[in-house]
């Protein structure tokens, strides 16, 4: 065995040490991308997982590297991309992905794409 085998070993006993809570993570992880666009909150998804929402949160973060919060920010906002290069119009994508206002959407979608739903859709528009 090499060197970088048995490190490879030592961390994944010391990340994923206990095999079954990975796959309550997994679990959870899954939940929220096939239940992004409804009124999920923390206590949904640790529910998911069997887990208290803290326990839950710090294996979240150690498996996936972002909360469970932000998880579902990124998911939803992935969805609002595609659905607005469909065409489709900036507030009906906001409450089809699952947001409650249209200025909570815009300030989360330009902080993680840097850009605002209306002018991504248009530079999408205008490259084709």
């Amino acid at each position: 065995m090499t060197f970088y085998q048995q490190q490879v070993q030592i961390l994944q006993k010391e990340l994923y040490s206990k095999g079954y809570l990975l796959n309550q993570v997994i679990r959870a992880k899954k939940f929220i991308d096939n239940n992004f666009s409804k009124g999920i909150n923390l206590n949904d998804i640790a529910g998911e997982a069997f887990l208290s929402k803290f326990h839950f949160i710090r294996l979240f973060k150690t498996y996936y590297g972002v909360t469970p919060y932000q998880h579902l920010m990124r998911v939803r906002v992935a969805e609002a991309k595609k659905m607005l290069q469909s065409g489709m119009v900036v507030s009906a994508v906001c409450y089809e992905v699952g947001f409650e206002s249209i200025p909570s959407f815009t300030k989360l979608f330009r902080a993680i794409t840097g850009t605002t739903p209306f002018a991504y859709q248009n530079k999408k528009s205008n490259i084709e």
